[in-house]
């Protein structure tokens, strides 16, 4: 029996046999509307930017991101040094716009003052007050 295909993380083709002759797909950098990422898989060059500015190794990231091969690694990394002002600007860009949601959903949805037991403890009371009230209209309706 023939291995017709080797499928990865996020569905694609790493090696395709066909009558016992092995084909290996094309990685290069596409841009499919989401920004440029990788022909192979829906990891954009973005994803990888934080990783290179801290200076993980090939092995860190795909520690991280199993997925990923080498050779992919090795095409990213090559984008991102020709182009590290542009794409170094666009993660500050996206870190802050990150942490302005985080901080208008904090302002909508603003944590609770009150301890993790406090709030238990409110909670079972409600539940006690609840189930009492209907307790009693359960017994007017005997």
């Amino acid at each position: 029996m023939k291995l017709l295909w080797l499928l990865l993380e996020y569905g694609r083709f790493v090696e395709l046999f066909l009558g016992g002759a092995a084909m290996t797909q094309e990685i290069k950098l596409v841009d499919r509307g989401r920004g440029l990422q990788l022909s192979t898989s829906r990891i954009k060059v973005q994803d990888l930017v934080p990783y290179f500015q801290e200076g993980c190794s090939h092995k860190e990231i795909m520690r991280w991101i199993p997925a990923l091969t080498d050779e992919e690694i090795t095409l990213v990394e090559q984008y991102y040094q020709q182009h590290k002002t542009e794409l170094d600007e666009e993660d500050r860009q996206i870190r802050a716009h990150v942490e302005e949601r985080i901080r208008e959903q904090r302002i909508r949805f603003p944590e609770p003052e009150e301890t993790p037991e406090e709030t238990l403890a409110r909670l079972k009371k409600l539940l006690r007050q609840r189930q009492e009230k209907n307790g009693e209209r359960n017994s007017r309706r005997h």
